[in-house]
């Protein structure tokens, strides 16, 4: 192989490598930084080596010969044994090999950063593409949804709220115990605490006591509150519950309103892609003089409308999923998708409800009834409470003192040592104390008055909350019993245009029907599919409300 048959690849200006080993034509080719090369007319020889010989380049790179052209600036690497051998002289080679020591090293590292670089672009690109083909099902929207849900976790903090009510109530029924310290320069008059006598002298004192406080009664106003806050805890409880029932309900409902939406989403394309099928054969025909123009016309406006109607159900279908991801609180994703059922393997079971044991299963169940009783029991010991305040109050206690006194004046006589005074000054006490209220202002009698006002609302509030849930199960029933009759209907209408359209379609293919005939068939067949995926998707989503009411619990929900 000779010079003159490799191929120059690269501009004028540029700097390339192309390394070509032996037997082969390129490895790889490589940028590098520019660095000079010898000026055009570089002398170069194509002069054999003499026998016995070495040249710089088998000296340096053993079998194979560089070759530097200065026109394009282009370095090659070549078999020794494919070309002849062209010798520079030792000085030229000297100077481009300090050159080229200088720049391998900056040539190495850029290789390194490139390769990082590449690295961190295909992880990047892949973890990427793993976010974006993920599709999240019911159970993991609603497990998302309970986790990081914003008015979830406020309600949670008002039931942590409840709990340390709950906590200081408890405590309120021990004894306090407290410890206290002082100290004190006196100037000019003051009581000498060890004779009790008046003195001008400057002195210094400490004092130090433990004392202690216990309520002996109350009225049984402190029992009562503490039970007052265990009910409410519990009411918090139930709530955090049925704020997150409320959660799911909600996120169980947008769920299956995306696949109502992708339902008809997928409908429209398989109408559209029938008529795209028509509109071509047509063509063909048309083309070959056996249709008239006035056909394709007709099969065009009617391709042109199902092209509407699947940009119309796909932005539905991208609605309905934005309103899911919204209501989830996830930020802007757009790979954010549903993994769509088999929704013809969901079977029906026909089950029958009926309204009066569902609302005797779901009265005992639910806990939006439970937190109303919760919180009426504690307004009765709410009250219980208030009016406790009326009754006379006993408290006892006791306390030790002890205490330092001394003159700091030079002419002030013998004084005892600290630890001596503070021994000798101990003292103790014991104390009852005993309050009857006889007029306050009216604050005790306004308190029982709120007290029973709040236990008479948490009363009407839990009989309308029982009205209201019968109500609501006595709708689902309804709402279910017709449901299946509508399905029922819709799934037999729809068998029945799949056979009348595959009849008008053949027809349509044949030439015994117009376009209009045909387009009118396929707008039945598709009215059929939606009403029958609609009856289908709704008759669920009932009997999955009523399941509900029975348990009170989404974990039940999750599982069907």
């Amino acid at each position: 192989m000779g010079l003159a048959s490799l191929p120059l690849w690269g501009k004028a200006g540029k700097r390339v490598i192309f390394i070509l080993p032996r037997h082969y034509f390129v490895f790889r080719v490589m940028f590098i930084p520019p660095f000079p090369f010898p000026p055009r007319g570089f002398p170069v020889s194509p002069k054999g080596e003499e026998p016995g010989t070495e040249s710089f380049s088998q000296r340096l790179f053993g079998k194979s010969v560089y070759f530097l052209d200065s026109k394009l600036s282009l370095f090659y690497t070549l078999n020794y044994h494919d070309i002849n051998v062209y010798n520079c002289t030792t000085d030229t080679y000297h100077q481009w090999h300090d050159i080229w020591s200088l720049n391998i090293n900056i040539i190495r590292k850029m290789n390194r950063i490139r390769n990082l670089v590449i690295l961190l672009l295909i992880t990047g690109f892949a973890e990427s593409s793993a976010q974006e083909l993920k599709k999240w099902t019911l159970q993991d929207c609603i497990n998302y949804a309970v986790e990081n849900n914003l008015g979830l976790q406020r309600q949670m903090l008002q039931t942590e709220s409840a709990q340390t009510d709950l906590i200081k109530s408890r405590m309120d029924m021990l004894p306090s115990l407290n410890i206290g310290s002082n100290a004190q320069m006196g100037f000019g008059r003051s009581i000498d605490p060890v004779t009790n006598l008046i003195t001008f002298e400057q002195n210094i004192s400490n004092s130090y006591s433990i004392n202690t406080a216990f309520k002996l009664f109350t009225g049984f106003a402190a029992l009562n509150t503490k039970s007052a806050s265990r009910f409410m805890f519990r009411a918090g409880i139930e709530t955090e519950k049925v704020y997150r029932n409320t959660l799911v309900v909600n996120i169980l409902g947008a769920y299956y309103q995306v696949l109502y939406a992708k339902g008809l989403e997928e409908a429209a394309n398989q109408q559209a892609e029938q008529s795209a099928r028509q509109l071509f054969r047509i063509q063909k025909l048309v083309e070959t003089g056996r249709e008239a123009l006035s056909k394709q016309f007709e099969m065009e406006s009617r391709a042109s409308e199902d092209r509407l109607s699947l940009t119309i159900a796909r932005n539905t279908s991208n609605q309905a999923l934005t309103t899911l991801r919204q209501m989830l609180q996830l930020g802007p994703d757009p790979g954010f998708e549903v993994l769509m059922p088999d929704l013809d393997k969901i079977l029906i079971a026909d089950d029958e409800f009926l309204v009066d044991s569902v609302y005797a299963i779901a009265s005992e169940a639910l806990p939006r009834l439970k937190a109303i009783n919760y919180e009426l029991m504690a307004a009765k010991r709410q009250v219980a409470a208030a009016k406790g305040s009326i009754s006379p109050r006993l408290t006892g206690g006791g306390a030790v003192y002890t205490g330092f006194y001394k003159i700091t004046s030079k002419d002030a006589p013998a004084q005892d040592p600290f630890t001596t005074q503070l021994k000798n000054n101990n003292s103790q006490a014991i104390y009852l104390s005993l309050d009857i209220p006889l007029f306050n202002n009216y604050t005790v009698g306004r308190n029982i008055r709120l007290a029973k006002l709040r236990k008479t609302d948490a009363e009407l509030r839990l009989e309308q909350e029982k009205n209201n849930l019968y109500s609501d199960i006595e709708n689902a029933c309804l709402n279910y019993n017709r449901g299946k009759s509508e399905f029922a209907a819709a799934a037999a209408n729809l068998e029945f245009n799949r056979k009348s359209f595959d009849a008008m379609e053949k027809k349509f293919e044949a030439g015994l029907i117009d376009v209009t005939d045909y387009s009118a068939a396929r707008t039945t067949l598709f009215r059929a599919e939606t009403e029958a995926l609609r009856t289908k998707l709704q008759l669920l989503i009932r009997k999955l409300t009523i399941e509900f009411y029975t348990t009170g619990d989404y974990e039940n929900l999750i599982n069907n």
